[in-house]
């Protein structure tokens, strides 16, 4: 089985050692082509507290961590802060 990965983008870290990572599927619609834009929000286990929101990260699927978490990070690939 291979380990999922998805990049998205943080839009909380007011957890301690968990962020909300929003993760963008586009995709055509099937009858009428115009590109259809969903959402879906992950919990990710960040051991630094390292993330800022913002950010665009890299997340990987794990063990369940908690009731809803699921995930964590592997890389920080775009920092709100180099800007």
């Amino acid at each position: 089985m291979a380990i999922k990965e998805k990049v998205g983008l943080v839009v909380s870290n007011k957890m301690d050692k968990t962020v909300v990572v929003a993760v963008e599927n586009r995709s055509a619609h099937a009858k009428y082509g115009k590109i259809v834009v969903q959402t879906k929000r992950f919990k990710a286990h960040d051991e630094l507290n390292a993330c800022q929101e913002g950010d665009r990260v890299r997340i990987q699927e794990t063990r369940p961590l908690s009731r809803t978490k699921r995930w964590q990070v592997i890389t920080v690939l775009n920092s709100i802060s180099e800007l």
